[in-house]
């Protein structure tokens, strides 16, 4: 089963990021200054996290592989790391879809 992660970054920005059961980050946050925003970024996580529609597929500028997960606004709630293959990324967004919706929160803020 999956985990979200809650840490604070340098800047004092909270963030949050999606592991699998294996403990490989699946997906990443943007930074939110109060750790309301923070929870609420993970609950549209596990809400979108089902639907196909929500990844929009991407290709970087080196030309590694990546995604995207939007809410229904359209607005990025994670980005995941760079994939070498469209494989790859197609397993990351899988990965997201089965671990997000039942994934445990693990405040390391506290």
């Amino acid at each position: 089963m999956g985990k979200f992660i809650i840490s604070q970054r340098k800047n004092e920005e909270y963030q949050f990021n999606l592991k699998a059961s294996n403990g490989q980050v699946i997906l990443t946050s943007e930074g939110y200054t109060a750790k309301a925003s923070c929870k609420n970024g993970i609950e549209s996580v596990k809400t979108n996290a089902p639907l196909d529609s929500r990844y929009d597929r991407k290709i970087a500028k080196n030309g590694l592989y990546y995604f995207n997960l939007k809410a229904g606004n359209g607005e990025i709630i994670g980005t995941s790391q760079m994939y070498t293959s469209i494989g790859g990324r197609e397993t990351g967004i899988e990965s997201v879809k089965a671990n997000a919706p039942g994934a445990e929160i693990i405040d390391e803020t506290i």
